[in-house]
């Protein structure tokens, strides 16, 4: 076998390989989509994966039975913010930690990596409900922003990664023509970070979306407060007591849309600042 043939070879094994993986990350996807146009029946059933006659009317009973206007604006409303806040706070503390000098500044950046590796999960939500409960914002959705805020070490360990790849003239340079710590970051930085600040922002949006525990805990005596992702647990059981997976599924696909029209934007910095962060890094 000559090197050309053993090229196409690969290519074709390694496109086949892919296929197979995107397929088994779409195929949920695509379950869920089916599923919503499904009667219950078909759905406890099994059977075929296309349904006999679509059920349009699912999705619509979905949106207007379960609130779910009021549930995708709670969710855009905690994404928004907490993004912005992940964004902003991971960015100055990467710059900060990257490029200023300052006693303790190697402590800080330990302490922030260990974070990545430690998970307290539901054994912290008690105290934080309680503290919330201490200054009044249990009633409201910034608890739950600002816990998705308070953890950011793997997004400054990327950003810190990707700035130790930016030369440090550029810096200089600055300096020389009078700017202070904050413009060299706004101006010079700054526009250079945009790759990397998609990628965070994106697994930001993600983390925040598809956060259940965090959001029902603080949204449990509070049912106008709701994210999609809590709502959709709640259309498992309908008036009559009964399981109805059609409109669970209906509802889970509901949910899927925003995150993937947040995907298709974010994109381009996605693998701009991941490739990018690699190579830097």
């Amino acid at each position: 076998m000559n090197g050309k043939a053993k090229k196409i070879v690969v290519k074709t094994v390694l496109y086949l390989v892919l296929s197979v993986i995107a397929a088994i990350i779409v195929y949920p996807v695509f379950y869920a989509l089916i599923g919503g146009l499904k009667t219950n029946m078909e759905m406890l059933s099994g059977g075929s994966l296309f349904p006999k006659e679509w059920q349009f009317n699912n999705y619509k009973e979905v949106w207007e039975k379960a609130n779910f206007a009021q549930y995708t604006f709670n969710s855009l409303f905690m994404c928004f913010f907490s993004t912005i806040g992940a964004v902003v706070i991971s960015a100055l503390t990467a710059y900060c930690l990257e490029r200023r000098k300052f006693p303790g500044r190697q402590v800080i950046y330990s302490l922030y990596m260990a974070t990545m590796f430690i998970a307290l999960g539901s054994v912290t939500l008690r105290p934080l409900y309680l503290l919330a409960v201490k200054v009044n914002m249990h009633n409201t959705l910034w608890p739950v922003i600002l816990i998705n805020i308070g953890a950011q070490g793997t997004n400054i360990f990327l950003i810190t990664k990707f700035i130790s790849g930016l030369p440090t003239e550029l810096d200089e340079a600055a300096m020389i023509d009078g700017c202070g710590p904050f413009r060299i970051f706004y101006s010079v930085l700054l526009p250079l970070l945009k790759p990397i600040l998609g990628v965070v922002a994106l697994f930001q949006f993600r983390h925040t979306w598809n956060d259940y525990i965090t959001s029902s805990v603080f949204t449990m005596t509070q049912p106008q407060l709701r994210p999609l992702t809590v709502g959709v647990v709640q259309l498992k059981y309908g008036a009559s007591a009964a399981a109805e997976w059609h409109l669970m599924m209906a509802g889970a696909a509901i949910s899927i849309i925003p995150m993937l029209v947040v995907y298709f934007v974010c994109n381009k910095y996605f693998m701009t600042g991941t490739v990018d962060g690699a190579v830097k890094g």
